[in-house]
């Protein structure tokens, strides 16, 4: 039974910060919501569960969109929502079967805006391969919901090749990621007009199951954990990998990919492309001996072209994250603290 004495949560009030993913929201997340509604996390935090069913095991995931603005280049708030839930329960090892879909509508927006949105939902479901089975819609006063907000509930059958865990990672692991970095946070940042600056880049908004299911095929057993690096970007998952796997993981930061744009923005604006937020990336932890197939598998694999391994397990530092330059230095990559891209999934 859920154990409220354990509530650890001391925060005053709730921030924006408690919404990106790093810090503050495992913070919330730990301190408050697991001690009341649920019990020990003993694969530490997923984005998805899985729960037996009559000796049915199912993967079950939930998310909330709430980006500004609802068109980006390269996607939408609808095709986001779909991408968003199809990929967390595909980098838990499911193959996504059904989606729900709610609605929150703001009274005043244009039935246009909302029929293109339904149509966005719908061509992303049908490209990923899953049916929207059902869902919801409420209406709020205008000026509430900046125009719409969506949620969607994504349910999957787990891949029989893989067995996901950060208790099953070892040193020696190599860490691979689908592609580069960034695309998305920093796509929503130029639409919104917040910094002066013309870029030819757009939303990474995709679903990753093609690639996590040729994964799946080309080295089963020998892929460890995965997780796309959403709020937070690849700083905060791999920092939760290490302190939930209690190793150290250390980078080789020059070979992380990164476009142009995404460089330029961040370097403007005193940003780490690690702590931005991806919607169409995945990384991996492979078994040593496997990696170089398990890369070869994914650089065949339409879209997979552009992955990489970034990084190896080691025993130590425990439980941190570093990156290593090709001039010998390293630094530490720490989990992402405050929020410095609001509303951006």
């Amino acid at each position: 039974m859920p154990d409220a004495s354990r509530i650890r949560f001391k925060d005053a009030g709730i921030e924006m910060a408690h919404g990106a993913g790093g810090k503050a929201s495992r913070r919330l997340v730990e301190g408050l919501f697991v001690p009341i509604l649920g019990g020990p996390l003993k694969d530490g935090l997923g984005d998805s569960a899985v729960v037996d069913v009559d000796g049915l095991r199912l993967a079950l995931t939930i998310d909330s969109f709430v980006v500004r603005p609802l068109t980006f280049p390269g996607g939408s708030i609808g095709a986001l929502a779909v991408h968003g839930t199809v990929n967390d329960l595909a980098v838990a090892g499911a193959r996504p079967r059904a989606l729900l879909v709610s609605l929150v509508l703001e009274a005043g927006l244009a039935a246009g805006v909302l029929e293109a949105e339904v149509r966005a939902i719908a061509a992303a479901a049908e490209g990923a391969g899953v049916a929207v089975v059902g869902g919801d819609t409420k209406v709020v006063e205008h000026g509430k919901a900046d125009g719409m907000y969506v949620t969607t509930a994504g349910l999957g059958t787990l891949l029989p090749e893989l067995d996901l865990s950060p208790r099953r990672v070892r040193p020696g692991d190599q860490v691979l990621l689908s592609g580069p970095i960034g695309d998305h946070g920093v796509t929503i940042l130029l639409a919104r007009g917040d910094l002066d600056l013309e870029a030819d880049l757009g939303s990474d908004t995709r679903s990753v199951f093609p690639l996590v299911e040729h994964l799946a095929a080309a080295v089963g057993p020998a892929v460890r954990w995965m997780r796309d690096p959403t709020r937070g970007g690849v700083a905060t998952a791999l920092n939760e990998l290490a302190r939930d796997c209690r190793l150290g993981i250390v980078l080789a930061e020059d070979a992380i990919p990164l476009r142009a744009p995404v460089r330029g923005s961040c370097e403007l604006l005193g940003l780490d492309p690690l702590h931005i937020a991806n919607e169409g990336q995945f990384l991996a932890v492979v078994a040593g001996e496997r990696a170089a197939h398990a890369l070869a598998a994914l650089r065949a694999t339409p879209g997979g072209e552009e992955a990489v391994v970034i990084g190896e397990v080691r025993d130590e530092p425990a439980g941190t994250v570093l990156a290593a330059a090709s001039y010998g230095g390293s630094r530490v990559i720490d989990m992402l603290v405050g929020d410095p891209l609001p509303r951006i999934c």
